[in-house]
């Protein structure tokens, strides 16, 4: 079977010293692979899976998916800051140090599936794949999980090929954010206490 017919991979990933170090391992073994179904009780998804063995982890270059409906995040998208590999080797990846097991345990994330995404929030929120409907060998859908809404859930994508296919850069959102400081919205912005000190003078 095929996976990503018509999606181009060019400049997809970030190629910096960072996202290497951090994301990125040796393509995974069929027996590593089988190694990580076992320990999470999930079969990965066929797709990921592909995509593994081309990049085994990493950040890309555009990172931000669309949602129907307001998150922690923002109102319309949720933005991820990279994809785990399949491995032990990272610390952002399936088994590594803060894989999947890490924020289920430890950060008490519902027991759902696996976490494939970190994002900015550094851990406040969280990309799973969700096997409650289609079961541990099934064919999971995307899902975002906002630890600061009470773990509430949002659907992202029917499976993970259509995730990825939806990934886009977070640049089409900015004119939305200056519209809302222009028409005064801000809540809040935080001032450096010194600066705060010779404001009240």
């Amino acid at each position: 079977m095929n996976y990503f017919e018509g999606f181009s991979f060019e400049n997809f990933w970030d190629e910096r010293e960072y996202a290497r170090n951090e994301y990125t391992s040796n393509p995974p073994t069929a027996r590593l692979i089988q190694r990580i179904e076992t320990e999470l009780g999930y079969k990965l998804p066929a797709s990921y899976i592909w995509l593994m063995k081309q990049r085994n982890g990493g950040i890309p270059t555009k990172d931000c998916h669309s949602t129907r409906t307001p998150t922690s995040w923002a109102e319309d998208h949720i933005s991820i800051s990279g994809i785990y590999g399949i491995g032990y080797e990272k610390n952002c990846s399936l088994g590594g140090e803060f894989g999947s097991k890490f924020w289920i345990d430890e950060w008490e994330y519902p027991d759902i599936g696996i976490a494939i995404c970190d994002c900015p929030s550094a851990g406040h929120d969280m990309i799973f794949l969700d096997y409650r409907k289609c079961g541990p060998t099934g064919e999971p859908c995307v899902v975002h999980v906002d630890q600061e809404n009470d773990y509430k859930i949002t659907f992202l994508a029917k499976d993970f090929e259509s995730f990825i296919k939806g990934l886009t850069n977070g640049e089409i959102y900015e004119s939305d954010d200056t519209d809302q400081l222009s028409r005064n919205e801000v809540e809040s912005v935080w001032i450096h206490p010194n600066l705060d000190k010779r404001l009240k003078g």
